[in-house]
């Protein structure tokens, strides 16, 4: 990660240093500098595009980036809301420079966040971003008024979107029959997602698709499951589907309103491909993936790896290896065959492709992927936190893996877009996998408490 850009762009409260009009302006010029000195096809003058989810906070975001880009002398396109990957789609449909996407993601309303596409479609290189930042503290000098970027909406957004998100669908297929239960999670997905299923043949449920700027992900969305399954049973669905508040995650209920993560959903996908012939290469997880995706998949005699956490490593990897498949527990699943980046909505219809093939449910198509159990705990700490340097975790750490041996595994890591410690335990003891969980979680509380303790002594335990 660099000074400025994360895991996955810029994310924080709206009102810090990083989420400020003054620092947007300023990020919206040095893009605007940078891209224009990258100009694809020697092109008189850069063209970007601006979309962004439902926050409050994303007029005022984009409005900072649109006058800093156009101060450049980039020209600016203006979507509205849309999901993160329709953002992605469009800039390489329209030949665009680049795609910006205004959202934090899951991040509750008072985040925002600032995410780059290239031409291609794909996450901005590692070493434009840096040319970003590098030139983000380089004085705002403003074009003459003749040179200045124009800015124009794009009113068919939306509408361009759907198409090719249903295209992706095979054409001999229909939805009908399918009652679904759509949780938009007032986010970007709230007009796009309901229209695709519904052209597709479903009887369409929308839920959570009403969002007011401050609603997005509030108890809804892919990271609170527990509205789906209630609203599963209630409307008696046979299936229900929920994205998180920028639209590149997915995860599914059954009619039994039992939950699909993105592991159950990637393991669908694959055997699919598996079983209609094609020849895999291998499947992308990451360290956070579940043990028994990575057995199920070697089941199906498919090679599988691991990255880093993050949609963008994963990507990575895939694109390394000449491989289409891959993704998070979390619900980004990337299926390169059809789109550049991870999209919920796609990755929903590749899913209901495969069962409709197959003839099958869900829990008939995961029979065969039998899971370890997995707790995951959050732990607040500051930012700049290394657990390595605390030997009370350290000590906890050896004596978890000790105990789990080869029937588990353990794994701590720093979120890439929040002041949070993850603590991953997996193994096949229920119970021994949340005991660990909550010990390794006590262990960082009490570093913190005793770290805290020791600086208000003046640094004497």
């Amino acid at each position: 990660m660099g000074r400025y850009f994360g895991t996955d762009g810029i994310r924080a409260r709206v009102g810090e240093p990083l989420m400020s009009p003054e620092f947007v302006l300023k990020l919206g010029h040095a893009a605007g500098r940078v891209l224009a000195r990258h100009a694809h096809g020697g092109a008189k003058r850069a063209a970007v595009l601006i979309g962004k989810d439902t926050r409050i906070s994303g007029y005022m975001i984009e409005s900072a980036l649109e006058a800093g880009l156009s101060a450049a002398g980039v020209d600016v396109v203006l979507c509205g809301p849309l999901p993160t990957p329709g953002v992605a789609y469009l800039t390489r449909a329209l030949r665009l420079e680049a795609g910006i996407v205004v959202s934090a993601s899951h991040n509750p309303y008072p985040d925002n966040g600032i995410k780059f596409f290239g031409p291609n479609g794909e996450k901005l290189p590692d070493e434009l971003e840096a040319e970003i930042e590098a030139t983000v503290e380089s004085p705002l000098v403003c074009r003459e008024a003749h040179e200045l970027g124009r800015a124009r909406r794009l009113d068919d957004a939306a509408g361009r979107y759907i198409e090719f998100c249903k295209s992706t669908f095979p054409a001999s297929m229909s939805l009908d029959g399918l009652r679904l239960v759509l949780d938009c999670a007032h986010g970007a997905a709230y007009q796009v997602a309901p229209a695709v299923f519904h052209e597709l043949g479903a009887e369409v449920v929308a839920l959570a698709n009403q969002p007011n700027g401050f609603n997005i992900n509030e108890g809804v969305g892919a990271t609170h499951p527990e509205y789906l399954q209630a609203m599963v049973r209630a409307h008696r669905a046979d299936l229900g589907i929920a994205f998180d508040g920028d639209g590149d995650r997915v995860i599914m209920a059954d009619a039994e309103a039992r939950l699909y993560d993105g592991d159950a959903l990637l393991y669908v996908i694959v055997r699919d491909r598996v079983l209609a012939g094609q020849r895999l290469g291998g499947v992308v997880g990451t360290l956070m993936s579940n043990l028994g995706l990575e057995h199920a998949v070697h089941r199906l005699g498919v090679r599988f790896e691991r990255t880093k956490v993050g949609d963008r490593y994963v990507a990575e990897a895939l694109r390394e290896r000449g491989w289409e498949y891959g993704g998070e527990s979390s619900g980004h699943l990337l299926c390169l065959g059809v789109h550049t980046t991870g999209d919920g909505i796609i990755s929903a219809l590749q899913v209901l492709a495969a069962l409709r093939r197959r003839g099958e449910t869900l829990a008939q198509a995961c029979a065969d992927l039998v899971r370890y159990p997995q707790v995951l705990r959050n732990v607040s700490v500051p930012r700049g936190y290394d657990w390595k340097d605390h030997p009370g975790v350290l000590a906890a750490c050896r004596a978890a893996e000790a105990e789990l041996a080869a029937q588990g595994r353990i794994l701590l890591r720093p979120s890439g877009t929040e002041p949070l410690l993850r603590v991953m335990v997996e193994g096949r003891d229920a119970s021994l996998v949340q005991r660990w969980a909550d010990a390794l979680a006590a262990a960082i509380e009490s570093s913190l408490a005793t770290e805290s303790a020791s600086m208000h002594s003046g640094g004497n335990p």
